[in-house]
């Protein structure tokens, strides 16, 4: 086969937010595929925020990266070269080996991707881990009804843009959310589909959300933490249920935790920190609801696309930073979908 690669590694730990320097681009071969196995040709990489929590050497429920080897991540391609008579060489494959060129990969971990339900980049956001991400935090975990009012933080983010969009397809009464700028608000508006949307970075939280929940709110869906958990907490009615997705805020720097931990008790709130691995049983419904939605625009699949493997590190430096140009999911185009392996 004499295929080259090229890959990111992680080569040092950051301290604080990733560094360039914390990163490479090498080039290696490619392994022969062994009996079960398959080699892919990565077209398309997810840039998540959960990653900077691998490239701490701390135990969770992903192992951490290992340093000097490529990072890790859902990618979707084309398979090349197959030792395996289930997935045949030219079958589209949704897996977890991106950041890089070429993954050679067991047969039995990647998935056939159905490119007649939508787009193949929809299978990396609004129909892979980002959107049942989503639809998990709001239906399963927090038991959003109908009628009901949701606040989103990191809304015109991946996750938060379809949680937002997926509420409003459930009936909530009222979708808020918080962003890092007045153009990234109005575009939650006018283009999303909710209620209102505010900025998180400048003036007092807890009054703008306030504003714009006059009545409470009865679900939280958490990507942040900190002063956004702080600000919830308080505007929550009595048994108001909060998802705790992520906490972004804490990942790169240290942050304060909410100060009015008491309203939980006095209100009777119930906070459940979520895992998506924990619910694969429930992608099929997923699917089945959110696939239609999106054919016919009752939803919309948010995306920032980024050219070229060589500049992944810097798209997920800025998305960890937040309040830039990116809305939606980030996605990484490594190489031409049409071009010859």
């Amino acid at each position: 086969m004499a295929l080259r690669s090229r890959e990111i590694r992680l080569v040092r730990r950051p301290s604080g937010f990733p560094a360039p320097e914390d990163i490479t681009l090498v080039e290696t071969d490619v392994a022969e595929p062994r009996d079960g196995e398959v080699v892919v040709r990565n077209d398309l990489m997810s840039i998540d925020p959960y990653m900077r929590g691998r490239m701490n050497d701390v135990k969770s429920y992903l192992p951490p990266f290992q340093l000097d080897a490529a990072m890790e991540g859902h990618a979707i391609g084309r398979v090349v070269a197959s030792r395996s008579a289930h997935v045949p060489i030219g079958t589209t494959v949704r897996h977890a080996l991106g950041w890089r060129d070429y993954a050679v990969v067991p047969a039995k971990v990647v998935e056939a991707v159905d490119s007649s339900l939508a787009p193949e980049s929809a299978f990396l956001s609004i129909l892979g881990t980002t959107g049942f991400t989503a639809w998990v935090g709001l239906f399963e975990v927090a038991g959003l009804k109908a009628g009901e009012t949701v606040f989103i933080s990191a809304a015109s983010g991946a996750v938060g843009s379809a949680a937002g969009q997926l509420a409003k397809l459930h009936g909530a009464a009222r979708v808020v959310g918080s962003t890092g700028s007045d153009s990234k608000a109005e575009y939650l508006r006018t283009t999303l589909g909710f209620d209102d949307a505010f900025t998180y970075n400048s003036g007092d939280v807890e009054a703008k959300l306030r504003a714009a929940a006059p009545e409470g709110i009865d679900v939280y869906f958490d990507n942040v933490g900190g002063v956004q958990l702080e600000a919830a907490l308080a505007v929550l009615k009595p048994f108001g249920r909060v998802a705790e997705c992520g906490m972004i805020s804490h990942y790169n720097e240290p942050a304060p935790g909410p100060r009015n931990m008491p309203l939980i008790v006095g209100k009777r709130l119930r906070l459940q920190g979520f895992i998506v691995l924990d619910h694969q049983k429930s992608y099929p419904a997923f699917l089945s609801e959110v696939a239609p939605a999106l054919r016919d625009g009752r939803i919309t699949d948010v995306q920032t696309i980024i050219d070229g493997l060589e500049n992944a590190p810097q798209a997920f430096i800025d998305m960890l930073r937040g309040g830039g140009k990116h809305v939606g999911k980030v996605i990484v185009r490594i190489a031409d979908a049409s071009s010859a392996a």
